[in-house]
């Protein structure tokens, strides 16, 4: 069945987990590497990212802890900037740059950064596709096999839903982006990190950047495989 035949697993599977295994070694070997290190502002993530907001104006937005590792998120919802415990009170260049990269994220709300719109937008879409894409895509492999005129439109509505999920990966790259270059320059213009202390705060935002680089390139080929062994790739490609 597809997702689980050998032809997933050398093309999809174990490349993506090589790229997001990599990825996420990374942000916690660099995260670790400047949790340790201070700057000579000596602020706490949360006075790092309040400052950032109020020289930028924006003034009705909460920040508030949360328990875990990082876990830290901004919400449009609610317009509130959550901070994980390792963040929100440490004095590091790690809990800082991840700090004013959560507020990255709300100047973005606050300004209407068209792809963090778009993102907001793609989140209800996103949740049902993520969680019925497979499904349908295993129960039209079983169609195809018993009644191909069944399975084929069963199975062209799972790639459609996956695809879904496919489209947000990519757009919260933009999104992420966008949040390191805006906590990058607000970071030094607010006197928070100095530029040789900008260096190791940048090493973070990369690093986690990467993890969403890797989400999406894992996605993009998954959902390759699946146009493959639909024909429908082959279909497009006889047309073009």
């Amino acid at each position: 069945m597809m997702g689980f035949d050998m032809g997933y697993m050398l093309m999809v599977m174990l490349p993506g987990m090589a790229l997001s295994g990599l990825a996420s070694m990374m942000v916690k070997n660099t995260f670790s590497k400047y949790e340790t290190v201070g700057t000579r502002s000596n602020m706490t993530g949360a006075e790092a990212a309040k400052l950032m907001l109020e020289r930028a104006g924006v003034h009705d937005c909460r920040i508030e802890p949360i328990s875990g590792r990082l876990s830290d998120h901004y919400d449009p919802r609610d317009k509130t900037l959550r901070l994980s415990e390792p963040v929100y009170n440490a004095r590091s260049v790690s809990a800082i740059g991840v700090a004013c990269h959560e507020a990255g994220h709300a100047l973005q709300h606050a300004t209407g950064y068209k792809f963090l719109q778009m993102r907001s937008k793609l989140v209800p879409v996103t949740n049902l596709s993520s969680k019925m894409s497979m499904p349908v895509l295993m129960v039209g492999m079983m169609l195809m096999a018993l009644a191909p005129a069944l399975g084929m439109p069963v199975m062209l509505l799972g790639v459609a839903l996956f695809a879904a999920a496919v489209v947000f990966s990519v757009v919260t790259l933009p999104v992420e982006w966008d949040a390191s270059a805006r906590a990058k320059k607000a970071m030094v213009n607010a006197g928070i990190v100095s530029n040789e202390e900008l260096v190791g705060a940048g090493r973070v935002l990369n690093a986690a950047f990467l993890t969403y680089l890797a989400s999406a390139i894992t996605s993009i080929m998954t959902l390759l495989y699946y146009l493959h062994r639909t024909g429908i790739l082959r279909m497009l490609m006889n047309r073009r």
